[in-house]
């Protein structure tokens, strides 16, 4: 069992003067989930080598056990300052990919070329596809082999415009996940802000925010068995 995992390689939260980038979270949790399941694990990112943190994700009150635990473990950390260049990567190679969130994949991903080519490759193949929080907004230029908006008909869930608006970011990002969600066609759907919410579409495994990310990482195990 071999997993991609693609995380941003985008570090500037707007014209804010504040750094972003990938939720530690919603890294270490689906991680240690596939590496305990026996998965083999191939981090990825844009433009490869370090992927940007984002430093709120690393404060005290958003560390959990298993952040504390990738913080500690040297081959995860290892293997996390050597991420792959995504344009280097074969969807072939892989039985599924997980995209993980923070703000960072609504700049960079989301307008990414070769990470629009590779999910729609992955669905072509019939292969499963999960993203939580934010990263479900990095298919908002994603088709269907019909050349239709991935999403269009489908369930799907991602950050709440009310998570959004709680972390003070509604004007700051490029777009809000749950509006181009809907805009695009999905059957959006919401549990709790703050709680773990995920939703099956066949193919297609979205998560609405960090909490969700475990439940999400275990949900694409059971699909590729």
């Amino acid at each position: 069992m071999k997993i991609l995992m693609v995380l941003t390689s985008h570090s500037e939260l707007g014209n804010t003067g504040r750094k972003t980038g990938f939720w530690l979270e919603e890294l270490a949790a689906p991680y240690y989930a596939f590496k305990d399941a026996g998965a083999h694990i191939v981090l990825a990112s844009p433009l490869g080598g370090q992927p940007p943190l984002d430093p709120k994700s690393n404060e005290p009150s958003f560390q959990t056990e298993l952040t504390r635990r990738f913080e500690a473990d040297a081959e995860a950390s290892a293997q996390l300052a050597a991420t792959v260049r995504l344009d280097t990567i074969d969807q072939a190679d892989f039985d599924t990919v997980f995209y993980p969130g923070g703000h960072g994949p609504l700049w960079d991903l989301a307008e990414d070329r070769n990470s629009i080519a590779l999910i729609e490759s992955f669905i072509a193949a019939s292969k499963p596809v999960a993203l939580v929080c934010h990263a479900p907004g990095v298919l908002r230029h994603v088709k269907n082999a019909s050349g239709r908006p991935l999403v269009e008909g489908k369930r799907v869930t991602g950050f709440t415009n009310t998570e959004e608006e709680g972390v003070g970011l509604t004007k700051v990002v490029p777009f809000l996940v749950e509006d181009v969600l809907k805009s695009l066609g999905g059957v959006y759907s919401k549990g709790e802000d703050w709680g773990s919410y995920v939703v099956t579409d066949g193919l297609l495994i979205t998560g609405q925010n960090p909490a969700s990310s475990a439940a999400a990482a275990q949900v694409l195990l059971q699909q590729i068995g």
